[in-house]
């Protein structure tokens, strides 16, 4: 299953643990020719990486790039890009005294219920640290989105609010707020001193996106927007537009009306139905307090003991700051992945090389359809066995091939090809089970 995997149309594979040698990400939707964007991926490596600021995590990593393949001479091959990051400033002796303690707030005890075992190094796999590869991914992207614009800025942090947005205020929160910035320093100094920890509320701001990007069911601009930004680590809520102040209010409040002069109101957030209207996209999403503090909490070991403990190491008091630039690189790799399909639907004389694109990656998702179903016929087999079933049904297999034919005929597709095809499925698939 390629649960590091993400994007359909552009695809990316990320791998690589918080304690291990080193993080990368594997691309293989680039077209050859494209002018690589070095030195932009070694800027937002550095924005996003620890040991930056006095509230970050005090881990000092360079996180120098390095270029594995897909690169020559500056452009791009076509071939897969493999990029890594390699760790040095890690120190798993500072984990060894809660090998067998599952943390508060981490995926310690979720890791060692589903997989058996889980690296307790700074979460592994779970680790912040793992986001590096999607921001050195999202410059990759870069050529595919022509004018389109991306804001990000926190409007929360603890329990102080930005009452007013000002972009070009420089500090190492991000904050837009001049009037309370020094306010908001000092009680993350009292926090940081305490051992201690908060989240907070990032506003995402996309301009310049095009009318009709995204799909109305299953691919819906939103849907994809929302699964990237809660797939990055401690985002725990998101809302569009208006978000949940649609609660209270009719419909007559929240429809955005229209005139011949376009939309009258973005209650929305530029997104309707799955599909893009061409108004600026808007949606804020909730940052939970850094899971790693100093004070003494209760929890329970691997044998099931009750104890009290505290986290060690070096975390940050507030992750806001840091996941701003990951958030900015997920928010490119769907809008990449939504104009990659929507190119296929435009008016343009087709373009080879993103058709040829598309049936590859289409070619790789039947491969792993056909994986799976391997693991499942498998599965069946052994209950087929210790049940003293027969391995053929052939009056299930006739069933299923009436069904077949009738939707290969609703999708104009020849019915004696898709017969061939799973004739051959069903003879594998029962080979499988002797």
């Amino acid at each position: 299953m390629k649960s590091d995997s993400f994007g359909r149309y552009f695809g990316i594979t990320t791998f690589g643990e918080s304690h291990g040698p080193a993080i990368g990400v594997v691309l293989e939707d680039i077209k050859p020719g494209i002018e690589f964007p070095e030195e932009e991926i070694r800027k937002v490596l550095r924005e996003r990486r620890p040991g930056k600021g006095q509230f970050s995590s005090e881990r000092d990593e360079n996180d120098d790039l390095v270029i594995l393949s897909g690169i020559f001479e500056g452009r791009t091959t076509g071939t897969p890009i493999c990029l890594i990051v390699f760790n040095h400033d890690h120190r798993p002796e500072d984990y060894n005294a809660i090998r067998n303690i599952f943390r508060p707030g981490h995926g310690d005890y979720c890791f060692y219920k589903k997989f058996k075992i889980y690296d307790y190094r700074g979460g592994g796999r779970a680790s912040g640290r793992e986001t590096l590869a999607r921001v050195a991914a999202g410059e990759m992207v870069n050529h595919l989105l022509g004018n389109i614009e991306i804001a990000l800025y926190p409007v929360q942090i603890g329990h102080f609010q930005a009452n007013e947005v000002d972009l070009s205020f420089e500090n190492e929160l991000h904050w837009p707020d001049r009037s309370n910035y020094q306010q908001l320093s000092t009680f993350l100094t009292d926090l940081k001193k305490q051992g201690d920890s908060c989240g907070g509320i990032i506003q995402a701001i996309i301009r310049n996106v095009p009318v009709g990007l995204g799909d109305p069911v299953f691919e819906k601009l939103d849907a994809n927007l929302a699964k990237a930004i809660l797939s990055i680590g401690s985002v725990k809520g998101i809302e569009f537009g208006i978000g949940f102040q649609m609660a209270d209010r009719k419909g007559s409040e929240t429809n955005d009306e229209m005139s011949s002069g376009g939309f009258l109101s973005n209650n929305s957030g530029g997104i309707t139905a799955g599909i893009s209207t061409g108004q600026e996209v808007r949606f804020r999403f909730l940052v939970k307090p850094t899971p790693s503090i100093r004070k003494t909490q209760n929890t329970m070991t691997t044998s099931g003991e009750s104890i009290r403990f505290s986290v060690n190491g070096r975390h940050d008091t507030v992750i806001i700051p840091r996941i701003i630039p990951v958030a900015r690189a997920m928010i490119k790799l769907v809008l990449a992945d939504a104009i990659s399909h929507q190119n296929l639907l435009t008016e343009k004389p087709a373009d080879l090389s993103i058709l040829r694109e598309v049936i590859e990656k289409i070619d790789e998702d039947l491969l792993l359809c056909l994986y799976r179903r391997k693991q499942i016929s498998q599965n069946i087999g052994s209950l087929k066995k210790n049940q003293e079933l027969p391995v053929s049904d052939p009056a299930r297999e006739k069933e299923l091939f009436q069904q077949l034919q009738e939707k290969a005929s609703e999708l104009d597709l020849d019915q004696d090809f898709v017969k061939e095809i799973w004739d051959r499925i069903f003879t594998y698939s029962r080979d499988l089970q002797c």
